[in-house]
């Protein structure tokens, strides 16, 4: 009867995780695109090993917009908020700030993103961008995150990208090159 249990279960888990997963390949594959443009981080921890630490420019309009909001309905302004915001996207898909939501209907050129206040910083999908070891200096030049949004304004970052949107990628054998030859 254990087995049977141990069984049922393992089955179970494998199902949910292989839902998760499809459910990720979609979001990735029909999730509309944006760019958040990053905003300057402390040099120390701008390349921390296998990571890239990422902050993004429209934080500081949302924490602006959470602080005026939360003053105007004379509420305290919690440092554990989450929810959602708009943003309008230009005709490169680079996001600005637009609104805090609040069941507003979206325009055509505006998508919904989710947010969340952690130690003081408004967050996104993820704080860091993570790569291959030994290959920190192909993203040195990030200006941008690409990331594909779903209709639900939940987020994935897919990608880092310069001044140009012109996507940043270390080579397949990037880790492979000697130092003499870089």
């Amino acid at each position: 009867m254990h087995k049977i249990i141990a069984l049922i279960s393992l089955v179970l888990v494998l199902v949910l995780v292989n839902i998760s997963i499809l459910k990720k390949e979609d979001h990735l594959a029909n999730g509309k695109i944006a760019y958040l443009a990053l905003a300057p981080v402390d040099p120390r921890s701008l390349m921390q090993g296998d990571y890239m630490a990422l902050r993004f420019g429209i934080s500081s309009d949302i924490n602006r917009a959470l602080q005026d909001y939360h003053r105007f309905h004379k509420r305290i302004y919690l440092k554990g908020v989450e929810g959602y915001i708009i943003v309008k996207l230009d005709n490169k898909k680079i996001a600005s700030f637009k609104a805090l939501y609040t069941n507003q209907t979206l325009s055509d050129d505006e998508l919904l993103m989710h947010y969340r206040v952690r130690d003081d910083e408004v967050k996104f999908a993820t704080n860091a961008f993570f790569f291959q070891e030994g290959t920190a200096r192909y993203y040195e030049k990030a200006r941008y995150g690409e990331f594909r949004v779903d209709d639900s304004g939940e987020l994935l970052l897919v990608g880092m990208y310069d001044e140009h949107l012109t996507k940043l990628e270390a080579p397949m054998d990037a880790t492979n090159i000697q130092e003499g030859e870089r």
